[in-house]
């Protein structure tokens, strides 16, 4: 196996121990044996996890790059690729319930620590918003875009964080329910828009 090859799955293993276990919990013995590694060899590749951190941070922005071209890929309707969003709890739920949002605890891990990465875990979140706002302005809500936007954001980390506190499945549909709802509330013309 290859160098970068042996990274890659260092910086998976990472990402995945990093969500299920949290960042300061996770150490270099549980990476390496993660990926079949000795210690030394693993020092190779990572010297710091701060440098493991700082790859599994830059994996999680490709990656949602990428999810959200295919979702732009997927439809030309914008209020179908924000349910793409919304349906990330009901794609993602038993992870959800089983370990939280991954974006979210991260942050909120990092930020407890007042760690100086922090501020690019927030990056994942302001990808998403920023996203979000572009769907809205195509929908013809530029005066509240980003408004709108940041609020399914915050509707979407509520509900994951109470699909974590009562890891109930019910509840996470009621909630993509209500979130469709409130969406079609929003479209331009819609009697019910709410702002």
């Amino acid at each position: 196996m290859d160098a970068s090859t042996t990274r890659e799955q260092i910086v998976e293993a990472a990402d995945r121990l990093f969500y299920e276990q949290g960042f300061e919990a996770t150490s270099f013995a549980d990476l390496a044996a993660a990926v079949g590694l000795s210690r030394g060899n693993f020092y190779y590749h990572f010297k710091t996890k701060d440098e493991i951190l700082a790859a599994v941070i830059s994996l999680r922005l490709e990656n949602t790059r990428a999810m959200l071209d295919a979702w732009e890929a997927e439809s030309s309707a914008p209020a179908d690729r924000i349910r793409s969003f919304i349906r990330i709890l009901v794609t993602n739920r038993a992870k959800i319930m089983a370990f939280g949002c991954p974006v979210g605890t991260l942050s909120s891990e990092l930020a407890k620590l007042d760690h100086l990465a922090r501020d690019d875990a927030a990056k994942l979140f302001a990808l998403f918003r920023d996203w979000l706002t572009g769907q809205f302005i195509a929908l013809g809500r530029e005066d509240d875009a980003e408004a709108l936007a940041l609020h399914v954001l915050m509707r979407s980390q509520g509900v994951a964080s109470l699909a974590t506190a009562f890891r109930d499945e019910a509840f996470v549909d009621r909630e993509i329910e209500d979130m469709d709802r409130w969406l079609d509330a929003q479209l331009p013309g819609s009697r019910t828009e709410i702002h």
